[in-house]
């Protein structure tokens, strides 16, 4: 597929004129950065984006007059979330036959363009670098969590907007991936529509009951790491989706899905799966646990676009950027399929003592478990501050874990437990269960819920858990070695539930819990 099919108009001009170091007053070179629908000039603190004269079927910037209603409508989108980036929109003009960045107005020429101007940042700072030269730790997971949760909470909500929409953007979607024959094989986009077709079908009704409760927003649209700046440390969202209201007018969890979709794709299931829990836990008292039934096909859907996306760009690449550009594009296709592909739902439950690594067990299973991206990891110490108001890290009173409060916690496990299993999505709850009465409820509700059950008890020398509990650092778990002593002197009487030894490496016990779950 050539670029040159889509283009409308000869940008070259302005091109060259954003691209002279002269022009920003510089003598240092100024780095161009291509897209299928912008080309970026970074000139020193300066960034200027001009909109390709281009129309696709999903994107249309084919007259100067939408190519600045685009422009204004970057502006004002990424001001919301990114103000100290956007700084304003600058004409390009035309006066005795030479081109001028600025001075629009009367006797200043006239515009033949427009350009968005950022102020520059750290280009290795996107979280897509970050990512591919240190990973993603969980505290910066963590805090992507809060902003993407913030954000779509600020989002304004959009009435009468419902499944039926995203239905046409699926099929303008496969439209576009069938534009690219050369790269996607048609039989395979065929197969995925019909895929996308039976998920529609299956899940119109939920979609339409989360449009009427106010799940459906303005979000951001384009929610991908190259998207994200770390700034100051923290995470900042940007360049948010400008050319089609209807594309990022949609359900919070399809905009989110565009992100954990890119973290699995760059081969981080890991953090993919933490991203969804942590987003799922900054929601408090109201995540949407409905909507994971239909976080697959959203996951799939966003993957089919960045497919459509790869074979677009692939146009403006030479040959061997085209080949790696269809590679690209088919592991995204690949995905879409895989995402699609039905998978068991369970309930796990694990126990133990305060120090048997519950948690670090339960945060490395969850991406095996399940539909994508892997189980919701439910976890006491972040139900008991929840419920009791405090911040995660901050260390409860007494009284928050007495006879009563325990039982609250508990309730409040197997209530959300209930719902995502309801919606069709595995879940893992993570708590001391040493009562008796307490294993046999977790283990009765999957029962009732017809999912499959595991019940795994952790222990490990009593000197090995007080020396963890000791060195902890950042946890939610108020556990000391007193309470694991006190704990050690209760009988938790008869247990039927899978015995680990985990004072052995992490990556055993995973193992021998990954081998029970395909034994």
């Amino acid at each position: 597929m050539s670029a040159n099919n889509h283009v409308v108009a000869d940008q070259e001009a302005v091109f060259a004129l954003l691209a002279n170091p002269a022009t920003h007053g510089r003598t240092d070179p100024v780095i161009r950065i291509d897209t299928h629908g912008a080309a970026v000039f970074l000139a020193g603190p300066d960034v200027y984006k001009v909109k390709r004269a281009v129309r696709y079927s999903f994107m249309d910037f084919s007259t100067l007059d939408r190519r600045r209603r685009a422009c204004a409508r970057e502006l004002e989108l990424n001001r919301a979330t990114a103000p100290g980036l956007y700084l304003g929109l600058v004409p390009i003009v035309a006066k005795a036959g030479t081109l001028h960045l600025g001075a629009e107005g009367e006797g200043n020429g006239d515009v033949v363009e427009w350009a968005v101007h950022m102020a520059r940042f750290d280009e290795n700072a996107t979280l897509d670098r970050v990512a591919a030269r240190e990973g993603l730790s969980r505290p910066l997971i963590a805090a992507l969590a809060v902003a993407v949760e913030a954000a779509h909470r600020r989002a304004p909500v959009v009435a009468g907007t419902s499944g039926g929409a995203l239905r046409a953007v699926a099929r303008n979607v496969v439209a576009g991936l069938r534009e690219a024959p050369g790269l996607l094989p048609p039989a395979r986009v065929s197969a995925l529509e019909a895929g996308l077709i039976d998920a529609f079908d299956r899940l119109e009704p939920l979609l339409a009951r989360r449009a009427a409760a106010g799940e459906v927003r303005r979000c951001h649209g384009d929610l991908h790491l190259r998207n994200i700046v770390r700034v100051d440390g923290a995470p900042v969202l940007f360049d948010a989706l400008e050319f089609d209201e209807a594309l990022a007018t949609t359900d919070r969890l399809y905009d989110l899905a565009f992100l954990i979709m890119d973290i699995a794709m760059r081969g981080h299931g890991f953090e993919a799966n933490l991203l969804l829990n942590r987003y799922l836990a900054a929601c408090g008292e109201a995540p949407p646990y409905d909507g994971l039934a239909a976080l697959p096909l959203f996951l799939a859907l966003r993957a089919a676009i960045r497919a459509q996306v790869t074979a677009a760009a692939a146009g403006f690449r030479d040959a061997s950027g085209r080949a790696a550009a269809g590679e690209e594009a088919r592991a995204y296709l690949a995905f879409a399929e895989s995402a699609l592909a039905p998978r068991p739902v369970r309930l796990v439950a694990v126990g133990g003592l305060s120090g048997t690594g519950k948690s670090t067990l339960a945060a490395a299973l969850a991406p095996r478990l399940g539909p994508m991206p892997g189980a919701v990891h439910l976890r006491s110490d972040v139900e008991r501050k929840r419920l009791n108001g405090t911040p995660e890290l901050e260390r409860l009173p007494q009284e928050a874990y007495s006879i009563e409060a325990t039982q609250a916690v508990y309730e409040t496990l197997h209530a959300r437990a209930e719902a995502i299993l309801a919606a069709g999505h595995a879940v893992i709850v993570d708590a001391v269960h040493q009562r008796p009465e307490e294993r046999a409820q977790i283990a009765a509700l999957a029962h009732e819920c017809g999912v499959d059950f595991l019940g795994l008890w952790l222990e490990a020398p009593l000197d090995a858990l007080t020396g963890r509990v000791a060195a902890r650092r950042g946890d939610a778990s108020d556990a000391t070695a007193e309470v694991v002593r006190w704990q050690a002197g209760r009988d938790p009487g008869p247990l039927d539930w899978v015995r680990l030894d985990t004072s052995r490496p992490p990556e055993a016990v995973l193992a021998q819990v990954a081998g029970l779950l395909e034994g």
